[in-house]
């Protein structure tokens, strides 16, 4: 008995092992992590500055606060796929409210992020969990008054 507990544990300690290596990885991990977040946030963010449509929410922001709100972002986004950052920033009813945000804007940026993601090469499944993430967050972003 005292020679079958020793290799009893260690079949344990193997099996929890391999189960280990077995477990699915975060998204923040499938995407890339920090560094490949703040690009996607990079070409995002640019996009939506492009944008004629957009550009009205980045207009009279200093470089510093355009700094602060991408620095946000990013670390909303990692927190959010399961990284290790901490999203500092206010909820994103407080964020938004008073911006006049319609559906065709919401639609519009959507259609920015796709395109971010597809620059990037994001696989199908990543795209559409984090496309899922963000759809989560819509109705405390688009103006439901202006909305209608």
């Amino acid at each position: 008995m005292r020679r079958l507990v020793p290799v009893l544990l260690v079949l344990f300690i193997a099996t929890v092992a391999a189960a280990d290596q077995h477990m699915e990885q975060s998204l923040y991990k499938r995407l890339g992590g920090y560094d490949a977040i703040a690009a996607v946030t990079d070409d995002f963010i640019g996009r939506l500055a492009a944008d004629k449509t957009l550009s009205r929410f980045f207009v009279g922001h200093s470089k510093e606060s355009l700094g602060r709100i991408r620095q946000l972002v990013v670390d909303q986004l990692c927190a959010a796929t399961g990284g290790p950052c901490v999203y500092i920033g206010r909820d994103m009813k407080s964020s938004h409210q008073g911006m006049g945000i319609t559906e065709a804007d919401w639609n519009t940026t959507v259609v920015h992020l796709v395109a971010t993601l597809d620059k990037f090469k994001v696989p199908e499944r990543e795209k559409k969990e984090v496309l899922g993430a963000v759809s989560g967050l819509k109705k405390d972003i688009v103006d439901q008054k202006v909305a209608k």
